[in-house]
């Protein structure tokens, strides 16, 4: 079997490749699934039109995926690590941090991956139909939520009544906002996507310090440039 569920609402654990042939070929099926995703839409999906255009037979594709709907929760696990990744690199490069910095800096970084996987924007922003992309999704959501409330409660941005529960809200507001910024373009709406830095900075500007919301200075950062 490609994959089997330790228990329900649990992601899939699937077939890691061991070889440098058949890792490949998975990312082969994974990058034509997203060309098809974005071409004729996931409804048209099926698996023997993936394993066409990634020119393996059906067979060996389920080696490594029990179906269709596998390969689309590998694709957004895949989308949503490169987030992460970008999220995380764009956050170090900031020399203050504040509620709004945090809000625009992750948004943005988010945005950019987007742009480079508009598969990702296909799969969760318009459909969601599958099970287990929505739990996946939301586990992440909740997961960025408590990391980055954790970043902001360390760097004495946080009131000493607030909680993470703030943080999920917010990152929740935005994520919906991000589906009414991409429904019509893969490229986004910018004004929805202004709007929603702005939505969520003044919802967690709320429940921040008054340096949090002016700016606090990272240590070790290099100044800005004079001039």
């Amino acid at each position: 079997m490609a994959s089997t569920r330790d228990n329900k609402g649990s992601p899939p654990k699937r077939r890691v490749p061991q070889q440098v042939r058949s890792r490949d070929r998975v990312q082969r099926i994974l990058e034509v699934t997203g060309d098809l995703v974005v071409s004729d839409g996931v409804d048209s999906l099926s698996t023997r039109a993936i394993a066409s255009a990634a020119g393996v037979p059906v067979a060996s594709l389920y080696q490594y995926f029990a179906d269709k709907e596998e390969i689309l929760l590998a694709l957004v696990e895949r989308d949503l690590a490169e987030m992460d990744a970008q999220v995380a690199e764009d956050l170090a490069a900031l020399r203050e941090l504040s509620v709004r910095a945090i809000v625009e800096t992750t948004i943005n970084a988010f945005v950019k991956v987007y742009h480079r996987r508009p598969s990702f924007v296909v799969i969760w922003m318009r459909g969601r139909t599958n099970a287990a992309i929505r739990d996946y999704g939301r586990a992440h959501n909740q997961r960025m939520a408590r990391e980055l409330f954790a970043v902001a409660k360390g760097s004495g941005m946080v009131l000493p009544e607030s909680t993470g529960r703030f943080a999920e809200l917010a990152v929740e507001v935005a994520d919906r906002l991000f589906q009414i910024a991409f429904e019509e373009s893969l490229t986004a709406d910018p004004l929805v996507v202004d709007e929603a830095v702005t939505m969520v900075t003044a919802y967690l500007e709320k429940h921040a310090t008054d340096a949090g919301i002016t700016g606090i200075p990272v240590p070790g950062a290099e100044p800005p440039p004079a001039g």
